[in-house]
């Protein structure tokens, strides 16, 4: 019996009948492009087969029932009361009910169009790891939804209503790479996305026999959010001294690296190396499209390389744990490049390992990493996957 199939034999003895929809929600590794979302700048994710499923149903009445299989909790209220955050596991599907439900109250001035369900809710995407479980819950929350109900939301707009969930209703100030790439990624390919035209352009992952692994440090990302909210500001800060001069410029992706040297010397010194991270990183999106194109792996990689450096001087978002992963990937022969991914200070790497070389790999980085940190890691060899929305 595959994982689908207990999933939905769970979901008949929970609720006494089949579920009438099933939404796959996959998390999401950034190739490249880190902290440049926020700041309207350029992304390189990846959809990757580690992913959020929603079996559901729909009820005659107004209440819907959560059942969390991960960790074995069942939650129910009423469509007519949403409770508020409760900084649980339960936010990401309520945060999404409310927010949706206010914008089409507001927008079509009717009664709600919902209907009570019945939800089962059953991931595989580690938590805390800096690969978007969140952003799964509330993109499988929102897909369910629109299938339970024959909503007829334009893929955008349910994008932004998801980031909106997490935004106002958990409190974390994201950007969208992370629910578009969710609701929109394509096997086989990466997704380019300008996170402020919000055009986007699928690139064929040209990988030949490089496989993506994910290195989990299992360090817990606590200091995350803290620091994420801090180098947003810093971000502000510096755009705000610049603009004085260049009053042109709408956001850090109007810089261009040759201007910004013209400038930085007014900047306090921890405002200039953000700035410089988000003007370089930016352009390394750029140079691995063109790379990947070419199918020039050896160039990505090195790419890969350089962002983990300017995350980790620039904008001192990497930690011990991580500095340690990237820095066992680059001494095994096979491997072309490794970074961390994600907000920083804990959570994964992502290296660029070639078939022959990932048994090698893996037992190179368990024994060594465990060595230096007392710390057993967990590696996840991934194939990239279809988005709640595609087909």
């Amino acid at each position: 019996m595959d994982r689908i199939e207990k999933d939905t034999e769970i979901f008949r003895k929970s609720f006494g009948i089949e579920p009438e929809v099933m939404v796959r929600a996959p998390g999401r590794v950034n190739l490249i492009g880190e902290h440049t979302d926020y700041n309207e700048g350029f992304v390189l994710p990846v959809g990757i087969d580690r992913d959020i499923v929603y079996l559901g149903s729909a009820r005659k009445d107004r209440k819907v029932v959560l059942y969390s299989l991960n960790f074995n909790q069942r939650e129910e209220f009423s469509l007519d009361f949403i409770p508020p955050r409760s900084g649980k596991w339960s936010d990401y599907p309520r945060g999404v009910l409310k927010i949706f439900s206010d914008w089409i109250l507001s927008a079509e001035d009717r009664v709600l169009p919902f209907k009570g369900m019945n939800l089962l809710i059953e991931g595989n995407v580690p938590i805390a790891a800096g690969l978007s479980s969140s952003a799964a819950m509330e993109v499988g929350m929102a897909a369910t939804l629109q299938k339970l109900n024959n909503l007829d939301i334009p893929s955008l707009e349910l994008i932004k209503l998801a980031r909106k969930a997490e935004n106002e209703f958990v409190g974390v100030s994201c950007g969208i790479m992370d629910q578009f790439i969710s609701c929109l990624s394509r096997k086989g390919y990466c997704l380019f996305l300008d996170c402020r035209s919000l055009e986007y352009e699928y690139i064929p992952l040209n990988l030949g026999d490089v496989k993506i692994a994910i290195c989990n440090t299992k360090v817990k990302r606590e200091l995350a959010n803290t620091f994420y909210n801090k180098r947003r500001s810093e971000c502000t800060e510096g755009l705000k001294v610049l603009q004085k001069y260049l009053p042109q410029i709408k956001s850090l992706r109007d810089v261009e690296l040759e201007v910004f040297r013209s400038y930085e010397d007014l900047l306090p010194e921890d405002i200039r190396k953000r700035l410089r991270h988000v003007i370089t990183e930016n352009q390394r999106v750029l140079d691995s499209l063109k790379a990947l194109k070419e199918n020039n792996l050896q160039e990505f990689g090195r790419l890969l390389y350089a962002s983990h450096e300017s995350l980790k001087n620039l904008y001192e978002v990497s930690c011990e744990e991580l500095d340690i992963m990237v820095n066992i990937a680059r001494e095994i022969d096979g491997v072309t490049g490794s970074r961390m991914t994600g907000a920083g200070f804990g959570g994964c790497t992502i290296a660029l390992v070639r078939e022959s070389a990932v048994e090698k790999f893996i037992d190179t980085v368990y024994e060594k990493y465990f060595a230096l940190t007392g710390i057993k890691p967990e590696i996840y060899i991934c194939e990239s996957q279809n988005g709640a929305l595609q087909p």
